[in-house]
C-alpha cells in the first residue's frame, strides 16, 4: 500500500529535472518521434510502452548505437516468450563499451580499490589495449562466436578486461566469485561447457587470505571442455602446471578486433538460484543488454561521462554485470573486491569518499546493518559528490529510507530499485525527474509494462499482486542453456499468465504511480545480493547421515533484516548436538557459501510435502510470516497437513 504519508522525502529541485538526460530525451523524442512534450515521466512512460518500436528505436538513435548491418524492424515477432529485437542487424557489445577510450584516452576508466581502500586507476586507453591483447590470444586460442569462456573471479579489473575481450571475439561469458564453493560452480560451469576458465589462486576478504587453489584444480579435473586455464596469482602464487600466465595474454600493444555479431546472438549466462534443482542458465544477448543498459544506465541512472560509478557487488550476481555495463555510459566504474564492512561497518561509505562516487550502489542490508551499527556517513565522510544512493537485493524499509535521509543528506536521491538475474535490469527503480517516498520505488522503468494481477490475472491499483510485466523487454532471455524445446524458459515466467512475465515478486502499484515490493513470492534466498536456490542447501545439509531432511526459508523481517532457519528432520537415533550443528555450519560455509549458513537450526518432527513429494517452502514461509494456515497453503495439496501445526506454533512464539 502506498505510504500513509503524502508528502515525499525528496523532490528533485527545477535545475536537477531540466538537467537530467530523461529530459533531454523526451524533448528530442518528441520532436523526432512524436513522444508527449508535456506531463513529463508519466506521459513519456505511457507512450515507450504504447510505442515500443518507436520508443526503442529512439533510444538506439539517441545513445548512437552502431549497427553494422541494418535492422529489418524494431520487433520482428513480440509475442512472449519468443520476442524478436532487431531481426538483421548485427553489432558488438564490447565496441560501445570502449568508445570513450578514443575521446577520453587517459581518464580513469576503472577505479579498483581492494581492502587497503586505495584506489588504483585503469585508464580508457589501458583498458582497450588489455582487451586487445586478450582478444587476439583467444582467437589464437581457437575461441570463435559462441564457444563459452568461463570466469572463477572476484571484483578485479582482470575480470572486466576478460568479459570484454570474449564479448569481443562473440564468446559468451560467465562468472563465478571465488567465494562459491567447487560444487556451486560445477553445477553452473557444468551445464555451458566452457572451453576458457579464468582463475585467481585466491582472494582476501574481512583481513584474510582465501587459498583457492584445490578448488581450482577440481574445477579443471571436472570440466574436460576446457582447452585453456588462465592464472591470474591475486595471492601471488606460481601458475598451476599447464596453465598460461594472465601477464602473458595481456602484453601485446594491440587494438581489439570486433566480431560484428547478430543482435541476439548470446553476451553472457547468468544463473537462477536453483530452487528446484539445477540454476537455470538464462542466455541475454549482446543487443538486448546493450539498449537496455544504455536506457537503464543512461536515462534512469542518468550515468555520463563526468560520473563515477560505484556498485557493491560480486562476479556471480547480475549488479557486477549490469556495473560494468557503466563503461556504455562513458562512465567511470569503481571496483570493490573485499568485504562489504571490513575493516568496520562503515567501509563502503570510505570507498563511496575515496572514489568520488556520483551513484553509490549497495543492498538494503547493508544499509539496515549501518543504521543499527550507528554509522554516521555524512559525520565521518565527504559525500558531497554523491548524488544518488541506490539499493536492492531486498527491498528498502521506510526506516532505511530514512536513515538515509538523515544520515547522508536531507537532499539526497534514494533509488530503491528492483529487478531481477533473469532480465539483468531493474523492472522498477530510479527515475531522477521524480519525487521519492518513503518506502517506495519511484515509477517502472521505460518501455517496461510492469502490473501488479490478483490471482485472476486482472490489473490491481494500491493492492497487493503479482509483479508482471505485459510487454517483451530486450534483455529477457534469449533462451536458457540445455533447454531445446524453451519449457523451462516458458514454465519459469509464462506459465501462470500465458504470454506475460511473471516475476515471482508481490508487489504493489500505487495510485500515484509509484511500486512498493513486498519480497518474493517463491522460495529463493537472498542474502546480501547472492542470492541461491534451497536446493543447494538441501544437498550440502543431507549429505550429513544424521539428517533425514531438511527444509530451509528466507524471510524479508518488517525491520529490513533477513531471518533463515534451516529446519531438520533428523535420522532416527540423531541427537542436534552442539557437534552436529558445527557440521552442518561448516559444511555449508566451505561448499555453498559463508553468506547462506543459516541463523538458527532448529529440530523439526518431519518435513511437509506436496502430493508428488515436493517439499513446500512458500507455505511454510507464509505460515511464518502470519498468515493463517487456511490461507497459506491449500490442504488438499499436502502429505501431513499436521507437521505444518509445529511451524504455525512456531511463528505464534516468534510473533
Amino acid at each position: 500500500m502506498p505510504t500513509e504519508n503524502p508528502e515525499p522525502l525528496w523532490r528533485p529541485d527545477p535545475q536537477r529535472i531540466a538537467q537530467a538526460q530523461v529530459t533531454k530525451f523526451q524533448a528530442w523524442a518528441a520532436e523526432q518521434h512524436g513522444a508527449p512534450s508535456e506531463g513529463g515521466y508519466p506521459a513519456l512512460h505511457r507512450w515507450s510502452v504504447d510505442e515500443l518500436e518507436t520508443f526503442w528505436k529512439a533510444v538506439t538513435e539517441w545513445f548512437d548505437v552502431r549497427f553494422s548491418t541494418p535492422y529489418a524492424r524494431v520487433l520482428g515477432d513480440r509475442s512472449m516468450p519468443g520476442a524478436q529485437w532487431f531481426p538483421g542487424a548485427t553489432l558488438n557489445y564490447a565496441e560501445h563499451a570502449l568508445r570513450a577510450a578514443t575521446t577520453r584516452p587517459a581518464e580513469p576508466a576503472l577505479l579498483y580499490v581492494d581492502e587497503t581502500h586505495e584506489p588504483s586507476p585503469v585508464t580508457w586507453s589501458e583498458l582497450r589495449r588489455q582487451v586487445g591483447s586478450l582478444a587476439g590470444e583467444l582467437r589464437a586460442l581457437g575461441v570463435r562466436p559462441g564457444d563459452r569462456v568461463s570466469g572463477y573471479l572476484p571484483n578485479i579489473p582482470q575480470a572486466v578486461v576478460a568479459l570484454l575481450a570474449t564479448a569481443a571475439v562473440g564468446g559468451v561469458w560467465t562468472s563465478c566469485a571465488p567465494d562459491f564453493g567447487a560444487r556451486s560452480v560445477l553445477d553452473r560451469f557444468q551445464q555451458v561447457e566452457p572451453v576458457v576458465l579464468f582463475t585467481v589462486d585466491g582472494y582476501r576478504y574481512g583481513g584474510k587470505e582465501h587459498d583457492r587453489r584445490d578448488v581450482v584444480a577440481e574445477l579443471r579435473a571436472e570440466l574436460p571442455t576446457l582447452r585453456a586455464v588462465v592464472h591470474i596469482p591475486l595471492l601471488g602464487t606460481e601458475p598451476p602446471q599447464g596453465a598460461l600466465e594472465w601477464s602473458a595474454l595481456t602484453a601485446a600493444d594491440a587494438a581489439p578486433v570486433f566480431e560484428q555479431v547478430p543482435f541476439d546472438h548470446p553476451l553472457w549466462v547468468l544463473y537462477s538460484s536453483g530452487t528446484t534443482g539445477l540454476p537455470k542458465a538464462i542466455v541475454q544477448s549482446q543487443g538486448g543488454i546493450l539498449v537496455e543498459h544504455l536506457k537503464q544506465l543512461g536515462l534512469h541512472c542518468d550515468l555520463g561521462p563526468e560520473d563515477r560509478f560505484f556498485w557493491y557487488t560480486s562476479t556471480g550476481w547480475m549488479m557486477w554485470n549490469f556495473l560494468v555495463s557503466g563503461l556504455l555510459t562513458g562512465t567511470t566504474i569503481v571496483l570493490y573486491d573485499g568485504s562489504p564492512g571490513y575493516p568496520d561497518t562503515g567501509a563502503q561509505w570510505r570507498i563511496a569518499e575515496r572514489t568520488g562516487a556520483t551513484l553509490y550502489g549497495t543492498s538494503a542490508a547493508y544499509v539496515m546493518a549501518c543504521r543499527k551499527a550507528e554509522v554516521h556517513p555524512a559525520r565521518d565522510f565527504d559525500l558531497s559528490k554523491v548524488q544518488c544512493v541506490a539499493t536492492t537485493g531486498s527491498p528498502l524499509p521506510p526506516d532505511g529510507f530514512r536513515w538515509l535521509h538523515d544520515e547522508v543528506r536531507d537532499n539526497l536521491w534514494i533509488a530503491s530499485v528492483s529487478g531481477g538475474t533473469d532480465v539483468c535490469s531493474c523492472f522498477a527503480g530510479a527515475v531522477p525527474t521524480l519525487p521519492v517516498h518513503t518506502g517506495e520505488l519511484q515509477a517502472p522503468g521505460l518501455g517496461t509494462d510492469l502490473q501488479s494481477w490478483d490471482a485472476n490475472g486482472h490489473p490491481v491499483i494500491d493492492e497487493v499482486g503479482e509483479l508482471v510485466v505485459t510487454n517483451p523487454m530486450p534483455s529477457m532471455p534469449v533462451r536458457f542453456w540445455n533447454d531445446p524445446d524453451g519449457s523451462r524458459y516458458h514454465d519459469s515466467y509464462f506459465d501462470t499468465y500465458p504470454g506475460v512475465w511473471r516475476h515471482g515478486d508481490w508487489i504493489t502499484v500505487t495510485s500515484r504511480g509509484s511500486v512498493v515490493i513486498h519480497g518474493r513470492s517463491d522460495s529463493t534466498l537472498n542474502r546480501q545480493g547472492v542470492r541461491m536456490g534451497s536446493a543447494d542447501i538441501y544437498e550440502v545439509v543431507e549429505r550429513l547421515p544424521e539428517i533425514k531432511e531438511s527444509l530451509v526459508i528466507g524471510i524479508e523481517q518488517p525491520d529490513g533484516g533477513y531471518w533463515m532457519p534451516l529446519f531438520v528432520h533428523l535420522a532416527p537415533g540423531a541427537a542436534l548436538d552442539e557437534a552436529l550443528l558445527g557440521r552442518i555450519k561448516q559444511a555449508i560455509r566451505e561448499q555453498l557459501s559463508p553468506r547462506h549458513v543459516p541463523d538458527e537450526v532448529i529440530e523439526v518432527p518431519g518435513v511437509p510435502h506436496t502430493l508428488t513429494g515436493k517439499r513446500i517452502e512458500v507455505p511454510v514461509k507464509r505460515l511464518l510470516q502470519g498468515t493463517p494456515l487456511e490461507k497459506a497453503v491449500n490442504p488438499g495439496s499436502i502429505d501431513n497437513l499436521d507437521l505444518l501445526h509445529f511451524y504455525e506454533d512456531l511463528a505464534r512464539k516468534r510473533a
